[in-house]
């Protein structure tokens, strides 16, 4: 009987962990912090034991073009449609941080955070932090 329970609680607690990542992975629109208009598409995805999110669609047909002149190294004047903006998330329990995120309009590097909105699954919270200070946006699940 305690085996039975040993591999109940093993299998609860696996189950947990592979349902918040894979509620992570996957298409989320991101919106404008100004207009609040839909920009681009970022597909979160999983390589190894970490996260990474790459901007999969630019929704206005006229930006899609558009190359990252203020990045540095070697995203400098790549397209920003197809860009890695997102890098190297590690789990920590229903959260990734650790990594980072690109700004492909300014060309900053921030620590960044994601994670699933408590009341909204289809919300993904990400946060972008310069030391103390951070900023919160919230793309929904396309």
């Amino acid at each position: 009987m305690n085996l039975f329970r040993i591999f109940f609680t093993f299998l609860i607690l696996f189950t947990g962990t592979l349902s918040a990542q894979e509620q992570i992975i996957g298409k989320w629109k991101t919106i404008d912090d100004n207009t609040g208009e839909p920009r681009s598409i970022v597909e979160i995805y999983k390589k190894g034991d970490k996260l990474y999110g790459k901007i999969a669609h630019i929704i206005n047909e006229a930006d899609r073009g558009n190359l990252c002149e203020e990045c540095k190294g070697s995203d400098y004047n790549k397209p920003i449609e197809g860009m890695v903006i997102i890098k190297n998330l590690e789990k920590d329990g229903d959260e990734y941080e650790d990594g980072t995120i690109l700004d492909p309009e300014n060309g900053k590097v921030y620590r960044c955070k994601i994670w699933i909105d408590e009341d909204n699954p289809k919300v993904l919270n990400v946060r972008g932090y310069i030391a103390f200070l951070y900023r919160t946006q919230q793309w929904i699940r396309v």
